[in-house]
């Protein structure tokens, strides 16, 4: 049972991990961390795959919150948003981490003699 509240649904995170999960949507979100603000056609360029298909993949992106879009004109600009992955951070990785820091931290401490 989960006790910790979180910002996320189960819905989101299923979500964010689908969205994760293709190659070519990292690939996505690699164009759009290296240069961002791009437009469908100049996502395109960079892709072996139909114009169809960049749509669909960034319409997922956007459906998990990391793709952020604002329009210029006639212009859809993609934008990257990593609140999403910073979260995923947060909640999967970051508890993991914690505890492999602190028994590093302690053992440098024992080593060096620096205990309280």
């Amino acid at each position: 049972m989960l006790s910790a509240v979180t910002t996320r649904s189960r819905t989101d995170d299923d979500l964010l991990f689908k969205a994760l999960a293709d190659p070519n949507r990292r690939t996505l979100m690699d164009l759009l961390h290296a240069n961002d603000g791009q437009t469908l056609g100049q996502l395109c360029e960079h892709l072996d795959m139909t114009r169809q298909a960049v749509t669909q993949h960034l319409s997922l992106l956007e459906a998990a919150h990391l793709v952020a879009i604002r329009w210029r004109g006639r212009e859809k600009l993609h934008f990257l948003n990593p609140v999403p992955l910073q979260e995923m951070h947060e909640r999967w990785i970051g508890k993991f981490e914690r505890p492999r820091l602190q028994a590093l931290t302690e053992l440098k401490r024992k080593l060096e003699g620096d205990e309280p």
